[in-house]
């Protein structure tokens, strides 16, 4: 781009229905296009008449234009900003290795090895109730033991629990859940979680936490005062940004953004690959509303269990004091 071009005329407008006939027309994409539905088949729609940018909060897009083999410094400026020192990326972790069991419910789940051996997990969740404190305490416990089993597989006999590293979780809430809206936190969009001890002692344990919420960011943020114009500012109000009319002063804020957007606009002459990124968005979005109302449904059945163990618990006392009466009046 040419110093004074602005970016968003990389997003070429173009009507509406003529975006609709050719992909209704073109045999290749018209069957998967006729499958999208609701909202992210209007963003999909609006991405390709170049009005509004790719959702990066949802999986593919995120690793399509984050992806640590190709683009490693964008994560690692990434996680970075959210650390507040500089990372390297070393690799990427496989999610085969778990230890956790069934679904993950995850929109998205990136896991990095960085270079000085800690572990960063960066998690997209669309749907706050999705990953209560309880979820989040395995998936970190889950990278511990992960990370555990590794290291003391390549060190053998001369592992020691001093070579295990940090194990950071980052989690990016887009409708965050109550317990980050109370009043006391006020506008804070980013909090820092760690174990303490009420004696003051300090022990540098290994899991730390850091939840991001969007939808306080994008009400508490969009002031202009230079003080809020930091890293991670940036990069948050690219994944909170979906008008291409906002691009503009999004990079002139932050000029490290123009090449992931630009990299975004090269999309609009790729529909194939769109309707692709957005169809798996899509299946992603749909099995894992599917595994919620399981969920929902086995704790809903666990309840009503729990119940009926209690009625039977009730009864079994009354006909023990039935007994117990019974046996006296024979006296």
């Amino acid at each position: 781009m040419t110093p004074n071009t602005k970016i968003s005329t990389l997003f070429t407008q173009t009507d509406r229905k003529i975006v609709i006939d050719k992909l209704k027309n073109n045999p290749l994409l018209s069957v998967r296009f006729r499958s999208l539905k609701g909202e992210l088949k209007e963003r999909m729609i609006d991405f390709l008449c170049g009005t509004a940018t790719l959702p990066l909060t949802y999986d593919p897009f995120f690793k399509k234009l984050f992806n640590p083999d190709i683009y490693p410094e964008r994560l690692e400026n990434f996680i970075s900003s959210v650390l507040k020192k500089k990372v390297k990326i070393k690799c990427v972790l496989s999610q085969e290795d778990s230890q956790l069991q069934g679904a993950t419910l995850l929109i998205l789940d990136i896991i990095v090895e960085l270079e000085d051996g800690s572990i960063a997990n960066v998690e997209i969740q669309k749907i706050s109730y999705l990953f209560p404190a309880q979820r989040m305490s395995c998936y970190s416990a889950d990278l511990l033991l992960r990370q555990y089993a590794r290291v003391k597989g390549e060190k053998g006999k001369g592992f020691t629990y001093n070579d295990l590293k940090k194990v950071y979780t980052i989690i990016i809430f887009e409708n965050s859940p109550a317990e980050l809206k109370k009043d006391y936190v006020k506008d804070a969009y980013i909090h820092f979680g760690h174990t303490t001890f009420d004696s003051g002692i300090h022990m540098d344990l290994l899991q730390d936490f850091y939840l991001i919420s969007l939808d306080v960011f994008q009400k508490s943020y969009y002031s202009k005062s230079i003080k809020d114009r930091n890293e991670l500012n940036g990069w948050l109000t690219l994944l909170s940004t979906d008008n291409v009319c906002k691009l503009d002063e999004l990079v002139s804020d932050y000029p490290y953004l123009e090449s992931i957007i630009a990299d975004m606009a090269s999309y609009l002459d790729k529909p194939d690959e769109v309707i692709g990124m957005f169809s798996d968005a899509l299946r992603i979005l749909d099995e894992n509303t599917a595994r919620y109302m399981i969920e929902l449904k086995d704790e809903e059945i666990a309840e009503k269990d729990k119940l009926l163990a209690e009625k039977d618990d009730q009864l079994a006392e009354k006909d023990a004091l039935i007994a117990e009466l019974m046996a006296q009046l024979k006296k």
